[in-house]
């Protein structure tokens, strides 16, 4: 019997470091989806961000959830439509956020943009949802619990460092610096757009813990466990298109830029050649296909978390934000910056970086309570 309970013990901790693994990986995929939009040219940002959102919130969750996952469309005929309701309703919410998400990057640039919004968005999408169901009583009283908790409030402690290193940046940086890294940066814009969107963001983690009866029925029709959580995505991507394509639609007729998508562009003398206009979907597309990433190994991560998965939230905003940093160094939006600033970004990255680590280890050890 002890054999078996250390065997058991070893198979959690591996699953959790596979995991965490994943959590990485969609961290990844989420801080470096906006990349190929930068050689996207002559475009509206209307226009780009619905291009690349069909390709994220339409294409690639049905095509990835019918291949992968068994009986896709009995699963979610069988699904009540209380929980499909609430599914796309969370995800109509979260779809605010990911509008104005491209508008943060916009005015604060990858690294400070994401450590703001995705702050708030670490906050509430972790720590709600165990409020909402009583859960979070047990967390305080058991130690894996604990633990877990240390590990959230270390994540928001190195989110904080980061944002403060981006407020130090701003301040030190010249003005020739700052428009040459983020072309359209305005600190207080940004920061105003940031905080509605971490807020709304966080509706993604309420619309994926109201996903549970889908997940059940498609691991009833045979569904492999790691691939759980790809039918809910097809209905919460849904209710997040919607919000973009209202919002997208709307600035495509304000701002007469519906003849980007042939390759009309009004301050051009002469229309995009086919090559450029080629290139221009390819890179939203791709675009888009990065982004989806995030949550098609997010939900693989969060099935091997243990019992306290609502933690693979606080997982996945900290990778988000330790690869949108790196990401930031690349494209030089911490050049010019004191050596005092850049050691501060890097202890939050570090700090981050344990955070993960911490919260995995509490899963494990939870799991083998």
């Amino acid at each position: 019997m002890c054999q078996a309970l250390i065997l058991q013990g070893g198979n959690q901790i591996s699953n959790s470091l596979i995991g965490l693994l994943f959590h990485w990986a969609g961290g990844l995929s989420a801080a470096s989806f906006y990349v190929p939009y930068k050689a996207v040219k002559h475009w509206s940002w209307e226009v780009y961000w619905i291009v690349g959102g069909v390709s994220s919130w339409i294409i690639a969750p049905w095509f990835f959830a019918y291949f992968q996952t068994n009986d896709l469309f009995d699963v979610l005929s069988s699904t009540s439509n209380e929980t499909l309701f609430w599914c796309y309703f969370f995800g109509f919410a979260w779809g605010f956020g990911a509008l104005t998400f491209g508008l943060t990057m916009r005015y604060l640039g990858l690294s400070l943009g994401m450590a703001v919004s995705l702050g708030l968005t670490t906050a509430f999408g972790t720590l709600i949802p165990p409020i909402y169901d009583g859960s979070v009583s047990t967390l305080i009283q058991t130690t894996s619990g604990q633990v877990i908790l240390l590990g959230v409030a270390i994540t928001l402690c190195g989110i904080m460092v980061i944002a403060a290193a981006g407020r130090a940046k701003e301040k030190e940086m010249s003005d020739e610096d700052r428009k040459a890294s983020i072309a359209e940066f305005d600190f207080k814009k940004g920061i105003m757009v940031a905080v509605f969107c971490g807020i709304m963001s966080s509706c993604f983690a309420y619309a994926l813990a109201a996903a549970e009866e889908i997940r059940l029925l498609t691991l009833a029709a045979g569904t492999d466990p790691l691939q759980q959580g790809l039918p809910a995505l097809c209905i919460i991507l849904t209710g997040g298109m919607t919000t973009n394509l209202i919002w997208c639609g709307y600035l495509i007729i304000k701002n007469k830029s519906a003849g980007n998508f042939v390759g009309n562009v009004p301050e051009q003398t002469k229309r995009l050649s086919i090559n450029i206009l080629t290139w221009n979907y390819l890179f939203c597309a791709l675009a888009g296909l990065i982004w989806y990433f995030q949550f098609f190994f997010y939900t693989m991560g969060e099935s091997l978390m243990g019992d306290y998965s609502f933690s693979s939230w606080a997982l996945h905003m900290a990778s988000i934000i330790i690869f949108s940093t790196l990401w930031g160094f690349y494209f030089k939006e911490w050049k010019g910056v004191k050596t005092k600033t850049f050691l501060m970004v890097c202890s939050g990255i570090g700090i981050l970086v344990l955070s993960t680590i911490i919260i995995g280890w509490g899963n494990s050890i939870g799991s083998n309570l």
